[in-house]
């Protein structure tokens, strides 16, 4: 770790920056899930139940459009298990709200409840909205998971957990991470895995562990985690340096490779497009483990595909990055940074 922050960073004195065009880039086909008006309106009754969430954060929640998230990214999901995608992938954004406001205590409390929640979703009691939605919507996805995707799910939450917790002590210490171990740090605090291990689920998908841990599997997953990762940093850089926020890898490479704001902006853009060509590389060059199981692993490459482009194309739908301007920043790629708050 670099004893590097935010302080001491190259001074922005940029009022705009110029995204890149990561769109044209990825020829993935967007397709939309047919029951995504009615799964967002059953998650939005299920997570407002209790009235939780009132005001702004209602209003945030509404502009979130995870839904269409949902939709795009589990297109071929049957009705219930979309709904369940869905209950997690809008609960996962309620978690991460949490998280950016807590410090490590808080984080480790929320993993306690919630991996307690999934270890034992029928004996597990507690007072927590969270644990309670926890058990709610995992005991409806073990009904039909695969015992593997139901490892893979509660492994790979516990590892973001454990990520966050991570990136809670170095948001209090104002530490910028290095490249290196940002990128190992940032493949769990992304949530992505559990979401690797839905597209199983959602697909009703039985695939051998040896097969899931096969090295151009393993590559195939973080290629796409790369990409929606990291372009996710690009599109929420502008919120996050207004909070001060260095876990994004735009400040992590200008201080690594002491670049300015826009030449750190085109540098990760690069790395984004890497990593889509790395997966389409890897796509190309699957083994084969005989027809059977082809055809599932054919089916969790396409869910990761889904993932990549549905985020890209999701990212200036919602209005959690660029308000109600992302149609316009995705015409343009033009982004007015945000002044610093107090």
């Amino acid at each position: 770790m670099s004893a590097a922050t935010s302080q001491l960073l190259p001074s922005a004195l940029a009022t705009k920056i110029i995204l890149p065009d990561l769109v044209a880039h990825c020829d993935f086909t967007l397709r939309y899930n047919r029951h995504r008006k009615q799964i967002t309106r059953e998650t939005k009754r299920w997570l407002f139940k209790g009235g939780n969430l009132n005001g702004k954060k209602r209003d945030a929640f509404h502009g979130l459009k995870a839904g269409l998230l949902t939709a795009m990214t589990y297109p071929d999901a049957a009705y219930p298990q979309l709904r369940v995608c869905n209950d997690f992938l809008t609960y996962l954004f309620h978690l991460d709200n949490l998280s950016d406001d807590m410090d490590n205590r808080g984080t480790r409390s929320t993993a306690d409840v919630v991996l307690n929640s999934l270890h034992h979703p029928h004996t597990y009691y507690g007072p927590e909205r969270v644990g309670k939605m926890t058990r709610d919507y995992y005991k409806r996805m073990i009904v039909t998971a695969s015992p593997g995707a139901q490892q893979r799910f509660i492994e790979t939450f516990d590892f973001f957990f454990q990520s966050v917790t991570q990136q809670a002590i170095d948001r209090a210490n104002g530490v910028i991470p290095d490249l290196e171990s940002y990128i190992a740090l940032r493949r769990d605090t992304s949530g992505c895995k559990p979401c690797w291990a839905l597209i199983e689920y959602a697909n009703n998908l039985n695939i051998p562990d040896e097969v899931m841990e096969h090295p151009i599997i393993v590559s195939l997953g973080e290629a796409a985690n790369d990409l929606v990762t990291w372009s996710n940093d690009i599109f929420s850089y502008n919120v996050e340096q207004s909070k001060g926020d260095t876990h994004n890898m735009i400040p992590v490479v200008m201080n690594e490779e002491g670049l300015d704001l826009q030449s750190a902006i085109d540098f990760v853009g690069n790395m984004c497009r890497q990593s889509i060509d790395r997966f389409v590389e890897d796509r190309a060059n699957l083994p084969s483990w005989g027809p059977e199981i082809d055809k599932d692993v054919a089916v969790y490459v396409n869910g990761l595909a889904d993932w990549i482009v549905g985020s890209l194309h999701w990212s200036f739908e919602s209005e959690r990055y660029f308000g109600k301007t992302g149609r316009e920043v995705k015409a343009n790629r033009v982004v007015n940074l945000l002044p610093r708050r107090a």
